[in-house]
């Protein structure tokens, strides 16, 4: 299927005559943005007709993007802080058809919020929503979808963000760092190697560095011998499950659902590949609630504390949540969207009511990882989208339908 590419443009903030504060400002961000991956993620939705048209969904996106400064802003210091000069969202209108000549390419701008809008000749509507993982986490992206859609409808903007990541979590004085954070949530990256001959650093190829531990890790699966689990492990080998925690909830006090920022750390449940293959379900179920329960209001404080003492720019750490990893295997990311409210999105018109009937995460080049979606069948159940190699998927479905 070919997508035309009808226009491009840049949607400014709308704001409401003789309202809206328009400085420009750079607010820093919290702890909890900077150890987040640096990434654009994306989500599609599909829409049934009636729907409204382009110029009600551009009019909306640009009232709620006056709300929702920050991502109309870009990165800036080094991407510390978020400059909120008003630059705008993208935005892209496609139309089903034959392929444009010339069409495709092109570098991505700046904009920390894209949007694609693909009309079908039946008069389905999907909707592309990217937003960068560094401005603000996917609870935040799911409020502003429910905004954008009550804006399209000219209703008021809701809900609203509440944007105070700058000055909500001080660290404490004296600190108190509880927990290990510079094996956990930070690594300390291997020096370059120096050319002696030279007497310099040697300049290393991203794109070969990366290509090369690709190669590796998918050669060590092929020849690790009889496969207990889909991805080939052997029994003895250690896999690590990568549980991404949301602390709203688990902080005290509790911080308002309308935060705007990011607020997640991780939980890294650890065991043989054996051990998990022969033992029951709920074996594996309770490593994780106990390493996820351990991730509590001292952990997150904890973390604060490390993040804030200067140690992570002293010691030159990293953060391990590195979206370089094209391949994770022998371990396993997953990332709960349980509590996301990406089916609230609604523009009006048809649908059962103007809201989505698809909804689906969008294609992530990262072996390993796992979302977890409510079902969109609206019985409780829930949707798991499993990144894996293709040689691993038969064994994989045998696997699903075995326990």
């Amino acid at each position: 299927m070919n997508v035309r590419i009808e226009s491009s443009k840049i949607v400014k903030p709308l704001y409401d005559a003789g309202g809206g504060a328009r400085r420009r400002r750079r607010p820093a961000r919290a702890v909890f943005d900077k150890v987040t991956y640096d990434v654009y993620m994306a989500v599609i939705y599909a829409f049934r007709p009636p729907t409204p048209p382009n110029a009600a969904l551009e009019l909306g996106l640009a009232k709620t993007l006056a709300v929702y400064r920050e991502w109309a802003g870009e990165l800036a210091d080094g991407g510390d802080a978020v400059l909120l000069n008003d630059r705008g969202g993208g935005a892209v209108r496609g139309g089903h058809g034959e392929r444009s000549a010339g069409g495709g390419g092109g570098r991505a701008g700046r904009e920390l919020v894209r949007v694609q809008l693909t009309r079908f000749a039946c008069g389905s509507l999907v909707i592309g929503f990217t937003s960068h993982h560094r401005v603000a986490y996917g609870q935040a992206a799911g409020n502003f979808l429910v905004a954008w859609g009550l804006a399209s409808r000219r209703l008021p903007v809701a809900p609203l963000p509440v944007c105070d990541r700058a000055t909500r979590f001080p660290p404490r004085h004296p600190p108190l760092v509880q927990f290990p954070h510079r094996d956990t949530e930070y690594y300390a990256p291997k020096k370059k190697k120096k050319n002696h001959d030279a007497g310099a650093v040697a300049v290393e190829d991203d794109d070969d560095e990366l290509a090369t531990v690709a190669h590796d890790k998918i050669k060590h699966v092929r020849e690790s011998g009889r496969p207990p689990l889909a991805r080939g492990l052997a029994a003895g080998e250690a896999t690590t499950l990568r549980v991404s925690v949301n602390g709203r909830t688990r902080m005290r006090p509790a911080v308002p659902r309308g935060y705007f920022g990011n607020l997640v750390l991780w939980a890294f449940p650890r065991c043989a590949a054996g051990e998990l293959a022969s033992r029951p379900v709920q074996h594996a179920a309770e490593l994780i609630r106990r390493a996820v329960a351990r991730a509590d209001d001292a952990y997150f404080r904890s973390f604060v504390d490390f993040a804030s003492s200067g140690a992570v720019e002293a010691e030159g750490l990293a953060a391990t949540a590195d979206e370089s990893q094209a391949v994770l295997c022998p371990d396993v990311e997953v990332d709960s969207w349980l509590g996301i409210d990406f089916y609230e999105l609604d523009f009006g018109g048809g649908g059962g009511g103007g809201g989505p009937f698809y909804f689906t995460p969008s294609y992530l080049p990262m072996e390993g990882t796992v979302f977890l979606v409510p079902s969109f069948a609206g019985d409780g159940g829930i949707d798991a989208y499993v990144a894996l190699f293709e040689t691993h998927l038969d064994e994989f479905k045998k696997i699903c339908y075995t326990y």
